[in-house]
């Protein structure tokens, strides 16, 4: 099967990121399901940082990539595109490369710009996007 650009850069309606505890903590449940994602590939980067963060959080001074890999299996999430066809980004694909090479740029594990659930966050903190408020969070004039 081929994919194609729409089935990438399409709705992402049906997309859904279930987040793992590969800790085991919550059986084979997610600990999280993320919706609302505006594409598939919206969703993908949101899983890749998800994991790339995680795979950080377990990394320790000293260790190499198999500690690294093997911290990450018992501790970290893993991050599960679901939805989007044959497009969907695995951990599998660059878990290697994230155990190996530690991350030197932070704008990679920043998943949370991503998350959908926060799109809009920042408008309603300082009172709306068409520039009303003053910028203080409380909608006021700033008098």
């Amino acid at each position: 099967m081929t994919i194609k650009g729409s089935d990438i850069l399409g709705s992402g309606g049906e997309i859904e990121v279930r987040i793992m505890d590969l800790s085991g903590g919550n059986g084979a449940e997610p600990v999280e399901v993320v919706r609302g994602f505006s594409s598939l590939a919206h969703a993908n980067q949101f899983a890749r940082r998800r994991v790339r963060d995680s795979v950080e959080f377990c990394r320790a001074p000293g260790m190499d990539a198999a500690a690294v890999r093997d911290a990450w299996f018992a501790f970290g999430e893993d991050a599960v595109v679901e939805g989007g066809g044959e497009g969907g980004w695995t951990s599998a694909s660059e878990l290697a490369d994230f155990a190996a090479h530690p991350c030197r740029d932070a704008e990679q594990r920043n998943w949370r710009v991503l998350d959908p659930r926060r799109i809009g966050e920042e408008e309603d903190e300082d009172g709306g996007e068409d520039g009303e408020g003053d910028g203080d969070g409380d909608g006021g004039s700033g008098e």
